[in-house]
């Protein structure tokens, strides 16, 4: 059995979405970032950085995986999909997780975080990180110029750039002008697989909420 510590975030979808297009079984353990269980001494001996995702394979003596672009390359190396046998393909897709990990995912954070969460607004800052991750967008678009996938076939590569463009408008970043990035947008949302990957975790029941009001409340008054 395969286990999937995760939150409702791009990175944390990407291992769902590839969890899902596998189709193999697995259990999710929902992290709840607002009350910093990430940061746990229990999570963080699994994931020395202390961030989502974490993947721990039961099956292979509980090992743990951390860092989704590491995640997306153990599991599709483990079940032998969504990765090419070429070694010039098989290159060519890990490079394009790579540069998501390395450029896209970090620019579109920073662009999200001092967009939307950061108390003073630094106009500047915020052109600075936007600008970049529309630089980016270019050079996805360029890629996939005639191409209805990144490397060939549907991949992890794929799978490592979707969650992000998905949350362009959430980052503030203009999509409107990169029509190939549009085109694969949308032979990639409408896999059955995608749409359910977004939906892990699945949003908390009311029992849940009102538990962990209870919860809270016995906190304070302690």
């Amino acid at each position: 059995m395969l286990e999937l510590l995760t939150s409702e975030t791009p990175n944390g979808w990407k291992v769902s979405i590839l969890l899902e297009e596998l189709g193999v079984p697995y259990k999710v353990t929902p992290i709840a970032l607002t009350d910093r269980v990430q940061k746990q001494d229990w999570y963080v001996a699994l994931n020395p950085n202390g961030r989502i995702p974490t993947l721990i394979d039961h099956e292979a003596g509980d090992f743990a995986v951390f860092e989704s672009g590491a995640i997306l390359l153990y599991l599709a190396e483990k079940y032998g999909r969504f990765i090419p046998a070429d070694a010039k393909d098989r290159s060519r897709v890990i490079q394009w997780v790579m540069w998501q990990m390395s450029g896209l995912g970090p620019m579109m954070g920073q662009a999200t975080v001092f967009t939307r969460y950061f108390d003073e607004k630094l106009p500047s800052v915020i052109d600075r990180y936007v600008r970049e991750s529309q630089r980016l967008f270019g050079v996805l678009d360029a890629q996939l110029a005639g191409r209805d996938y990144l490397v060939g076939d549907y991949s992890i590569a794929d799978i490592a750039c979707f969650p992000w463009i998905r949350g362009h408008d959430w980052a503030g970043v203009d999509i409107s002008a990169f029509s190939n990035i549009l085109r694969w947008y949308d032979r990639v949302a409408e896999r059955p697989a995608v749409q359910r990957g977004l939906l892990v975790p699945p949003p908390p029941t009311a029992k849940d909420m009102a538990e962990k009001t209870i919860l809270q409340g016995k906190t304070i008054i302690a």
